[in-house]
């Protein structure tokens, strides 16, 4: 357990959000960037949502694969085959394959304390 949360999203600047969809439900919980399916408007909208939430305890940063894939990423690539984009907290590798606000809150409940 830990006392902070950082979310790592990695993909390209101009990818999807998700495989599915934008649409009216709302399933990925955020709603600022709809219906864009942008990558980067969906990351402003989840550091938003998130930091409402948990102020200080979560940070999001992203890893733009534009120019070239990190040796770090390219070990995960390697291991796990993830779908984009890819959802690390606190250094570890997610299933959830998508910006996704109810998803990404239980991954940061199990890692903090």
């Amino acid at each position: 357990m830990a006392d902070h949360a950082q979310i790592e999203i990695i993909g390209f600047s101009n990818g999807s959000c998700s495989p599915f969809p934008c649409n009216e439900d709302r399933t990925c919980g955020l709603v600022t960037c709809c219906p864009t399916e942008s990558l980067t408007e969906a990351i402003k909208a989840l550091k938003d949502a998130l930091s409402e939430e948990y102020g200080e305890r979560v940070s999001v940063s992203f890893t733009s694969l534009d120019d070239g894939v990190p040796a770090d990423v390219q070990k995960i690539v390697e291991e796990h085959h993830p779908p984009l984009p890819m959802i690390l907290v606190n250094g570890q590798l997610t299933p959830i394959g998508r910006i996704s606000l109810p998803q990404i809150k239980k991954e940061i409940e199990a890692a903090l304390d």
